[in-house]
């Protein structure tokens, strides 16, 4: 029987540490939506993002403090009273709130702020201490916790145990520890720790090494009884542990790992798809439990296996993470009702004038393709939102010319702040033209990083879902759009990608920048 000492706390950080994967900014709405998705499938602590980063991570941080009807609401501070009252400030009217604060206590990390040993710990117990004062529900990590000395480890380990800390966090900050690692490292904090078997330990890994699922369960064998991690596995670098991944696993494997969460796992898959939509982060095919591939079989022998019973090659139900069961396609005669239902099937609940446009939307796309398959639906949907959140430019592609003959040529009217303007440009090719006159119309000096085409279905007729990449003096934003005709689909993606990044300007980041802060900044 399963006791509360065998539950597993799921702490999700898509809002801040998955944000920092370059190009994942999402705007003020789009995180207040995910927010809300995330504690509807109950998730127990959402890390709502940095408060002192900018004016605009404070109003969003504050505002899921107030929405929020279940879940713990955290926000991240470094080690000095300013951060911590200001993140103070932006959880208090949560029903359950939470500060996180951190330093790094690696040699490495130590160097930065040029604390010695002895001073960095009177800093811990100092601002521990401050957040304790302030709320009753402390959590505090290490940075680079499994490059830390283990003495030193254990030392500030216990100095925030002491000062009121309710929560360590262990951070593989790098992604460069091992599973026998990572719970040798829980088990022997908590048994040599003094005060460590009173507190919750956590785990926070990072996919350097393709290791951060398998780190994260091993540090719950370990001891730990809560898990950080992000829908997808978003995060900087290679990312964090999939959340996903770790609570499936867990589902799946309790024979071996006596553990179990609150999550609602049907929920999964549409996070998993709204996540991606509003970061521009595709999730790639075979990506475990929520990739395009996860619930497909090609090989024939795979597929008579599964006609005789599906557990010859599924461990999982799709249905047990919110996958519909049957992938029928819809046609230019379906009516209104059938892609409401097939939509929620989907994971997608739409108001009645979200759906009157979305319906717009899909009767145009069946008179392009004989058949529109539910892949078609999620790039519509995703096409949809992003339209939706692009309130600086809007973008209309009236002609363009192609041929083996160059230069090429596209004509386009680009809105831009509500005033059409028109321009006709030539490139090396027609995606290049049409690129070209995007910034004839909108002068920018972002730089193109990334353009990636992928088709959605088979066919000819299939709908091109593209990817862009823009950098603006190191500041990232990504775009993506679908459509038949591929040139369109990467005009739009373009302007996507420019939307974000004026909303990046606009937002300002003011006093730090959580991509690039400064930890020296610990005073």
């Amino acid at each position: 029987m399963s006791t509360d000492k065998d539950r597993v706390l799921i702490f999700d950080t898509t809002l801040r540490d998955g944000e920092q994967s370059p190009g994942a900014t999402m705007s003020h709405s789009e995180k207040l939506e995910i927010a809300e998705m995330l504690d509807e499938m109950g998730v127990d602590i959402i890390e709502a993002g940095f408060p002192i980063a900018s004016e605009g991570d404070f109003a969003a941080v504050s505002e899921i403090a107030k929405a929020a009807q279940n879940s713990v609401i955290c926000g991240l501070s470094r080690a000095n009273y300013k951060d911590i009252d200001r993140c103070w400030e932006a959880v208090k009217h949560a029903k359950a709130p939470r500060i996180h604060t951190f330093i790094g206590t690696s040699p490495l990390h130590r160097a930065i702020p040029n604390l010695t040993q002895d001073e960095m710990a009177d800093r811990i117990h100092d601002t521990v201490t401050h957040a304790r004062n302030l709320c009753d529900n402390v959590q505090w990590s290490p940075m680079d916790a499994t490059r830390t000395e283990w003495d030193y480890l254990c030392r500030v380990v216990e100095i925030a145990i002491r000062a009121g800390a309710t929560t360590i966090n262990i951070p593989d900050t790098v992604g460069y520890t091992a599973p026998v690692e990572s719970a040798d490292l829980i088990r022997r904090l908590i048994a040599e720790v003094p005060g460590g078997e009173d507190v919750v330990f956590a785990t926070h890994c990072h996919n350097d090494l393709g290791m951060a699922t398998a780190n994260s369960l091993a540090a719950v064998d370990g001891g730990a009884r809560q898990i950080e991690c992000t829908i997808n596995g978003l995060g900087e670098r290679a990312g964090n542990t999939a959340l996903e991944e770790v609570v499936m696993a867990m589902k799946t494997r309790s024979d071996i790992m006596p553990y179990f969460t609150e999550i609602d796992t049907t929920k999964i898959m549409a996070i998993s798809r709204r996540v991606s939509t509003v970061s521009g982060f595709l999730v790639q095919p075979n990506k475990a439990i929520v990739g395009k591939n996860a619930f497909a079989h090609e090989s024939g022998i795979h597929q008579d296996g599964m006609l005789k019973n599906r557990e010859n090659f599924e461990i999982m139900r799709p249905e047990d993470i919110g996958l519909s069961g049957t992938s029928l396609p819809l046609g230019k005669h379906s009516g209104r009702a059938a892609l409401r239902d097939k939509l929620e099937k989907l994971g997608f609940e739409l108001a009645d004038n979200q759906l009157k446009d979305v319906f717009v939307r899909f009767k145009a796309l069946a008179d392009q393709k004989k058949e529109v398959f539910d892949e078609d639906l999620i790039a519509l949907m995703r096409d949809s939102s992003a339209e939706q959140a692009n309130e600086h430019l809007k973008i209309k592609l009236l002609r363009v010319v192609c041929g083996t003959e160059g230069p090429q040529s596209a004509e386009m009217v680009l809105e831009v702040d509500g005033a059409d303007q028109r321009v006709e440009a030539t490139g090396d090719g027609p995606v290049d033209a049409a690129f070209n006159a995007v910034k004839a119309l909108f002068e920018h000096n972002a730089r193109l990083e990334l353009y990636q085409v992928h088709a959605v279905t088979e066919g000819t007729d299939a709908q091109a879902t593209v990817s862009v990449r823009l950098n603006e003096d190191g500041t990232i934003a990504t775009g993506e759009s679908a459509d038949t005709d591929t040139v369109v689909a990467s005009a739009k993606a373009y302007v996507n990608a420019l939307n974000r990044l004026i909303e990046r300007r606009k937002m300002g980041r003011v006093g730090y920048d959580e991509k690039s802060v400064s930890y020296k900044d610990v005073g």
